[in-house]
């Protein structure tokens, strides 16, 4: 939400995106926990049916009209800058400004949450990662607003914890 305000999203825009980033991994429901909870590197046939999680999250929500603005954001999320992302290899604008800041947030919680096949990377190693990424994976206006919060704020809240920079 915080990259939303610094981007200056309406309140409209603001709760489309609030809505869209907690449902935006519910395709993963589709997914065998074997694979999302393995502690090694993915099969190509097990990463192909990772890939599909947001394809299925649309479908699975395409019933509910009520979120039909949702779902690009939740469909598109693992898009890249660069166009290399999927499901359809979207690129730049093409992807919805919502997709491209839950990445950013997506991929911070990725990198700052330990998994099962590595532990949490610290905050300055993970803003070093976003900033690498940004303009091929991630877009660059994210992430330029996602870090500037957390140089205003100082702090980065993560569940009910917060850790200071």
């Amino acid at each position: 939400m915080a990259i939303g305000k610094y981007l200056s999203l309406n309140e409209h825009d603001l709760e489309i995106l609030n809505d869209a980033s907690l449902l935006h991994d519910i395709g993963k429901i589709g997914v065998y926990d074997k694979i999302l909870l393995k502690p090694a590197g993915l099969t190509q046939e097990e990463f192909e049916l990772m890939r599909s999680h947001p394809d299925l999250a649309a479908s699975i929500l395409s019933s509910l009209t009520f979120l039909k603005e949702h779902i690009p954001l939740i469909q598109h999320h693992h898009e890249r800058q660069d166009g290399s992302g999927y499901p359809l290899g979207l690129k730049g604008d093409e992807i919805p400004l919502g997709a491209r800041i839950i990445q950013v947030a997506d991929t911070w919680d990725a990198m700052t949450s330990d998994r099962p096949y590595r532990r949490r990377m610290s905050t300055e190693v993970a803003l070093k990662e976003l900033h690498k990424s940004s303009g091929t994976q991630l877009d660059q206006r994210c992430v330029e607003a996602f870090t500037q919060w957390i140089s205003d704020t100082r702090s980065v809240q993560i569940s009910s914890e917060t850790f200071l920079n």
